[in-house]
């Protein structure tokens, strides 16, 4: 029954569902997991890696891109979508600065994203933006933000999220773990957070991760794959400590 409704997007199926929005959705839920969490004074982006062929430029292969100078955004679902959106918000960016001589605040970009994949859901001869964004920065004044939009058009804004293949053990793991998060004051605890996170549940090592940096007026910085093996390998052993430390008889 649901090929009846799922031919075009503006058509609602009886139990007011838009099908062509819902199959965006199993798109961005098939790809890479990412995670981003903020700080007082830093947003932090981690994704999961794709393997690169041995004869693949692996420079061409990236998940984390600026939108402006103080704006970084990643995302799951179709690369190729990626790319058009982050085009778009680019120049959108760019167009904001030219007339109005200053930067666009986080949550007007993250706004025209949302508001651009929500026309992609009320016009016939188009189809939903098949990825989930994770749009991070500052705005003038030094304020940190980072919203998530769905390729319904809504967007909310979040101290941590995730999305992708494994977004729900993974928010399950961070909503565990939200007292500890929200307590994160440094750079260093939340990029040890995001290991932890992609090393627990999704089981990743730290060739299969990347993470990113950005903070108050200062260029993106991508952490290096030896301080992620060495925080991989710290991880790994406090896991391992808590896990024989959970074995132990209790004292009666």
């Amino acid at each position: 029954m649901a090929q009846r409704y799922d031919r075009a997007v503006t058509i609602y199926s009886p139990d007011g569902h838009l099908l062509q929005v819902e199959y965006a959705q199993e798109a961005v839920r098939r790809g890479s997991t990412v995670v981003g969490l903020r700080t007082n004074n830093a947003i932090v982006l981690g994704v999961e890696k794709r393997s690169v062929g041995d004869l693949q430029e692996e420079r061409m292969v990236r998940k984390i891109c600026m939108l402006d100078d103080h704006v970084v955004m990643t995302f799951s679902g179709l690369t190729a979508d990626a790319r058009i959106l982050v085009s778009r918000a680019q120049m959108e960016a760019q167009s904001h600065r030219l007339n109005f001589e200053k930067p666009t605040t986080v949550e007007y970009i993250t706004r025209y994203i949302a508001q651009l994949k929500q026309n992609y859901t009320q016009s016939n001869g188009r189809r939903p933006f098949g990825l989930s964004c994770l749009v991070g920065g500052f705005d003038e004044d030094g304020t940190p933000h980072l919203f998530q939009t769905d390729p319904s058009g809504i967007f909310y804004e979040w101290r941590a999220n995730t999305t992708g293949r494994s977004s729900q053990p993974v928010r399950d793991y961070m909503e565990k773990h939200a007292d500890e998060i929200l307590t994160i004051a440094d750079e260093a605890a939340a990029v040890k957070h995001i290991v932890r996170t992609l090393v627990s549940v999704s089981s990743l090592n730290h060739t299969q991760m990347e993470l990113a940096v950005l903070k108050y007026r200062q260029p993106l910085r991508m952490i290096d794959h030896q301080v992620l093996a060495d925080l991989e390998r710290t991880v790994r052993r406090e896991i391992e400590a808590e896990a024989e430390a959970g074995r132990r008889p209790r004292a009666p």
